[in-house]
């Protein structure tokens, strides 16, 4: 009789996503295991816990996804989990914290298709501007962007040194080559999007980040993709099913398209379950980030 099939769920947070739970058991996932305020010092345990347990059988039937907020923790458990594996006694490992990862790996290649099939352009050497790039979604957003080879730019609302701080974290982690900077007025946003080719709208659920007026100062805007959907959204002209759909506010930018919320989580529900899934289906454990989530995401659109 063939073992179930069983998730860990690693969260560093008060309580596991459910809509990380829901993902996993729609994937095929027989047994969710959820647990809460896990420290990185204790990956190394559960790890070994969850691999001796089940044998070589078993172990191909076990998967480990590690969730939360923070971006960099969870690759610190990522590669946490990778060290504490001790062969044949190895399962796969996902991260992907507040679907940050698959979030953005949608996002980067629903603009880069557009960017293509309207423009005829790859994303290496364009111009890119994150609009809540000091968040999860934001600088998963950056650096997939920035190694894909967008020169690129993050952008807090408030603080010039926490996006400096960020990006130089994550050119750290990552290799990336992002900037940082701030836009806390209309006359920041403006000045931002002056001779940018792509913006990537991030910023928290609810609030308009960038309006028509402020649009209309982009010269050479060629795609905005907003994940944004809870009204006012992000991008003002932008709907939530738009994929390709002109930007008509963006009026000195001609050919100027904009790309949708749900037309981003189309992509990204079906990413994230085809990565959970990749765990089930794979003869060799498979350690999967948001590396592995544009190069499927890129597949899928």
């Amino acid at each position: 009789m063939e073992k179930r099939s069983i998730i860990h769920m690693f969260d560093p947070m008060p309580h596991n996503s459910p809509f990380d739970l829901n993902m996993a058991a729609d994937a095929g996932f027989d047994v969710l295991l959820p647990y809460s305020n896990v420290k990185l010092e204790e990956v190394n345990g559960l790890v070994q816990d969850a691999i001796f347990s089940r044998g070589p059988a078993g172990v191909k039937r076990t998967g480990i996804f590690v969730g939360g907020r923070d971006i960099g923790m969870a690759m610190d458990m990522l590669e946490g989990a990778r060290k504490a594996m001790v062969p044949p006694f190895e399962v796969s490992v996902f991260a992907d914290p507040s679907g940050a990862f698959t979030t953005a790996a949608a996002l980067v290649a629903c603009v880069e298709k557009q960017l293509k099939d309207k423009h005829g352009l790859e994303l290496k050497d364009q111009r890119a501007v994150v609009f809540g790039g000091t968040g999860p979604v934001g600088l998963a957003t950056g650096v997939i962007a920035s190694l894909a080879g967008a020169d690129t730019t993050i952008v807090d609302h408030l603080s010039i040194d926490t996006a400096l701080e960020k990006a130089a974290e994550y050119n750290g982690r990552c290799g990336s080559a992002l900037k940082g900077t701030y836009a806390s007025s209309e006359a920041d946003k403006a000045r931002l999007i002056a001779n940018a080719d792509i913006v990537f709208c991030t910023a928290k659920a609810g609030v308009q980040v960038l309006s028509a007026s402020v649009l209309a100062d982009a010269k050479q805007l060629k795609v905005a993709g907003d994940v944004n959907a809870v009204p006012p959204l992000g991008v003002e002209g932008v709907k939530l099913k738009d994929n390709g759909a002109p930007l008509l506010c963006a009026t000195n930018s001609r050919g100027a398209v904009g790309i949708g919320a749900l037309a981003v989580g189309n992509v990204k529900y079906q990413l994230q379950n085809r990565l959970l899934s990749l765990m089930l289906e794979t003869d060799k454990p498979v350690y999967l980030d948001f590396r592995d989530a544009f190069l499927r995401a890129r597949e899928l659109v």
